[in-house]
């Protein structure tokens, strides 16, 4: 009988260390996808800054405070981009893995 009761603890802690493996994982792979996102948001909002299609530059520059108004541009399309790219990730993951 004790055979059983050890077989089944070990049974136990293989599909909690597998459980917790896949939540690492997981989120392993979530935080990869945000930063990725938020690098794809600096180099988008670089990009808006150098081709400057609607004036975003003269617009900064001509403010009162244009190193405040530049960083929150910046942290804007860092946020948004990252926690798009971290929303789109984890639906596909879902659909993924059933």
């Amino acid at each position: 009988m004790s055979k059983d009761v050890s077989k089944g603890t070990r049974a136990h802690a293989s599909a909690t260390a597998d459980g917790s493996h896949r939540a690492t994982s997981l989120a392993l792979h979530l935080a990869g996808q945000t930063m990725m996102g938020v690098a794809l948001g600096l180099w988008f909002c670089l990009a808006a800054a150098l081709i400057d299609p609607s004036g975003i530059t003269s617009l900064i520059a001509h403010d009162a405070a244009p190193a405040t108004t530049a960083c929150i541009l910046v942290s804007f399309f860092a946020l948004i981009f990252g926690v798009g790219a971290a929303l789109t990730s984890m639906v596909l993951t879902g659909t993924e893995n059933g």
